[in-house]
C-alpha cells in the first residue's frame, strides 16, 4: 500500500486525508521535513498559498519538498498548493518552482467569486467532474514539458509534469476520489 502525506500546516488537511483513505492508500501528517522519509507521494492542499509559505520557510520545508521532487517522489498541488509548486507565481513571490508555469493567485476572482462548474476531463473519459473553485488560481505560460489536463474559460485548472500534479480547484471537497486516484495510479 502507498503512503501519501499530507502538509498538515494549514489549509483542506483532513479532507485529503479522508480523500487519500477513499482511494486505497495510507494517509500520513507531514509537520516536519523528517516526515517526508518514508512518503510515496506528498500532498500540498488547497489553503491560503501565502501563508502555506512562510509556515513551510519557518519550519525549514521548502528546500526538503523540493529535494522530495527531484528524488522523484510524486506532488499533487491543489488550489494553494498548484500556487507555490509553479515555478513562478505572477505576483513575484517565492515558489517551490516545480511545475514549469506562471500561476495566477485569485484567477478567478476574489471569495465571493468562488463556484462549483462541471469540468471535462479527457482522462476520466466522458463523465465530467465537478470541481470546487474557492479564490481559484489558474496556470499560464507552461512550458512544452507540461500537459494540460482541464481548463475552464480558456484558463489552465489541472496540469501534470512528470510526478507533479496539479488542480486550482479542491477535489478534496466532493466524494469523487478520480483525481486522488489518478495521482496514485499515474503518477506515485
Amino acid at each position: 500500500m502507498k503512503t501519501i502525506g499530507v502538509l498538515a500546516i494549514q489549509g483542506a488537511v483532513d479532507e485529503h486525508v479522508r480523500m487519500i483513505e477513499s482511494a486505497g492508500a495510507i494517509p500520513k501528517k507531514v509537520k516536519h521535513a523528517s516526515d517526508l522519509a518514508e512518503l510515496d507521494g506528498l500532498i500540498l492542499p488547497g489553503g491560503e498559498s501565502t501563508t502555506m509559505r512562510k509556515i513551510m520557510k519557518h519550519y525549514d520545508l521548502m528546500e526538503p519538498v523540493r529535494a522530495f521532487a527531484k528524488d522523484g517522489k510524486a506532488i499533487f498541488g491543489t488550489c494553494a498548493g498548484l500556487v507555490l509548486l509553479s515555478k513562478e507565481i505572477e505576483s513575484g513571490e517565492e515558489s517551490l518552482g516545480l511545475i514549469d508555469a506562471t500561476a495566477v493567485r485569485n484567477g478567478f476572482g476574489r471569495q465571493k467569486e468562488s463556484f462549483e462548474a462541471e469540468l471535462p476531463v479527457e482522462v476520466f473519459g466522458p463523465t465530467s467532474f465537478e470541481a470546487v473553485f474557492i479564490r481559484a488560481p489558474y496556470l499560464t505560460a507552461p512550458s512544452k514539458n507540461v500537459t494540460v489536463l482541464a481548463t475552464m474559460d480558456d484558463r489552465i485548472v489541472a496540469a501534470r509534469q512528470d510526478k507533479i500534479l496539479v488542480t486550482a480547484f479542491h477535489p478534496e471537497l466532493t466524494d469523487d476520489n478520480r483525481w486522488m486516484r489518478y495521482f496514485l495510479e499515474k503518477i506515485v
